[in-house]
């Protein structure tokens, strides 16, 4: 059996009988217009983390870790851009070293390359990470048009995680699904959270 990695996210690690199997590839979905970037945050905090940023600046992503009070650790941040943003993908995750984190923010831009080369890339990252023992986390906006590709992400990752929110009588609930758990046991339930500073336990009564 794999070893199993902390997500930095007690709930979560909780939910998956102790964290996710050392050479994962995660494909978590979450709204732009929502607080999921706080789970990308924490999740840096067990592991050394290369974070790859595909739209915000370097500066840009620095600067939000340093002004959330969401515990974290301090990720190697490199923003991949070019003519060819799946070759600059290909070649940062390739220097991620033994039990390394790697978080793709976001991966859309990806998805809309050719799925021949998307395919590979996800093939050679999901080999990297199993040869590393480390961890690779595919951020995935929701909502709207998803890319062309999305499903494609989705049937490739071992683990999806799912992030939704509503507004009920002007209280805005965050519930987190794990939907997929490749050789794992997926959750009955969902788990709802608490994101107004950091990832907690919403403990409050549901509102009818």
């Amino acid at each position: 059996m794999p070893e199993r990695l902390s997500t930095g996210v007690e709930v979560l690690d909780r939910e998956l009988s102790g964290g996710l199997p050392a050479g994962s590839v995660v494909a978590y979905q979450a709204p732009p217009a929502s607080q999921g970037e706080l789970m990308l945050y924490e999740l840096t905090r067990p592991r050394p983390t290369l974070y790859l940023t595909t739209d915000r600046t370097e500066d840009a992503v620095a600067d939000a870790f340093r002004e959330t009070r969401a515990p974290t650790g301090s990720p190697d941040i490199r923003y991949v851009s070019g003519e060819d943003p799946l070759d600059a993908v290909r070649r940062a995750f390739r220097s991620a070293g033994e039990k390394v984190t790697v978080i793709i923010d976001p991966v859309d831009g990806l998805e809309r390359t050719t799925r021949g080369r998307y395919e590979t890339v996800l093939n050679e990252l999901a080999n990297h990470m199993d040869n590393t023992g480390g961890i690779a986390i595919l951020h995935c906006l929701a909502g709207g048009d998803p890319p062309e590709l999305r499903e494609t992400t989705l049937h490739m990752a071992d683990v999806v995680l799912d992030l939704q929110t509503d507004i009920k009588s002007g209280v805005i609930e965050t519930r987190l699904a794990v939907t997929k758990f490749r050789g794992g046991r997926v959750p009955p339930e969902t788990i709802k959270l608490d994101l107004s500073d950091r990832v907690r336990v919403d403990t409050s009564r549901d509102i009818a």
